[in-house]
C-alpha cells in the first residue's frame, strides 16, 4: 500500500476538501477535511474513515493510522 493509493481509497469514500497522507507503509498518518465531519463526535469521525478502508483495516494491510479529522470551519481556524 502507498499513500496515495490509501489516499484515493479515503477519498473514494469521503467527500475532502483537504486530504494529506503520509506513512511507511504500515503506519500511517492522516489530515482530513470533510464536510462529512459536520456534527460527528471523533469517534464517528473516525469510524467513517476506517469505513472507507474495509477490509484493508481487518487484513492489517493498513496496520495503523493516525488521524486528524476536521470540519472545513475546523480547518479554517487552524493558526
Amino acid at each position: 500500500m502507498t499513500a496515495e493509493q490509501l489516499q484515493s481509497l479515503i477519498a473514494a469514500g469521503l467527500p475532502c476538501e483537504h486530504l494529506e497522507v503520509t506513512g511507511d507503509g504500515r503506519h500511517w498518518a492522516a489530515v482530513i477535511v470533510s464536510p462529512a465531519f459536520e456534527g460527528l463526535r471523533l469517534i464517528k469521525r473516525h469510524q467513517a474513515v476506517y469505513g472507507t478502508l474495509g477490509e484493508r483495516i481487518q487484513s492489517d494491510e493498513v496496520h495503523a493510522l493516525s488521524m486528524k479529522t476536521y470540519t472545513p470551519a475546523e480547518w479554517a481556524a487552524q493558526p
